[in-house]
């Protein structure tokens, strides 16, 4: 097996708004020395405009289909930490471009502890609703068979410090890839 630094399989994490995406694939990044980028940032950086303003122009089918586009450019590199989305996974082929370009891990959570790190979040177009709580159960049911299915590793996120979750990944990391 190639050392963790040096293996060229992507390592991309899926999961809820709220799981931690962002905040550990950052983490994970600069523990193995890889690049890391989060899809929805790159949206906005080459939209030159935050996600709810292209929801409010677009609306979602449209950044979804821009979701599309740069998951496709992501997935090509090697060796990269990329954190997904939360609807990343709905359209289909966004799940085998995920699958087939990297080892996929999913980032479970609870919806109290959605709701505990997104409560002060305006920045999240699908949670501006009367009643964020059943928004995100709802979500949950489409979206985490979806997740599992995309998945090569599951990790749980609730009531855990970034950087033991950051461990508890390299070390499954390590298990999975001398398999």
């Amino acid at each position: 097996m190639q050392s963790e630094n040096t293996c060229t399989t992507n390592i991309i994490l899926v999961g809820p708004m709220g799981a931690g995406k962002s905040t550990l694939g950052r983490l994970l990044a600069r523990a193995l020395k890889r690049p890391f980028y989060d899809s929805d940032q790159v949206i906005e950086d080459r939209c030159g405009a935050g996600i709810p303003w292209i929801f409010d122009l677009e609306g979602e089918e449209g950044f979804r289909q821009r979701e599309t586009q740069i998951l496709e450019e992501l997935t090509h590199q090697q060796g990269i930490v990329l954190a997904t989305g939360g609807g990343a996974v709905l359209r289909p082929e966004n799940r085998e471009k995920l699958r087939a370009g990297g080892l996929v891990i999913f980032l479970r959570t609870t919806v109290e502890q959605q709701l505990a790190r997104t409560r002060k979040s305006t920045h999240r177009p699908l949670l501006q609703t009367a009643n964020p709580r059943q928004r995100l159960e709802a979500m949950r049911l489409e979206r985490e068979p979806l997740y599992e299915e995309t998945a090569h590793l599951t990790i749980n996120t609730d009531q855990r410090p970034p950087r033991q979750v950051v461990m508890d990944i390299k070390k499954q990391l390590l298990e999975h890839l001398d398999n």
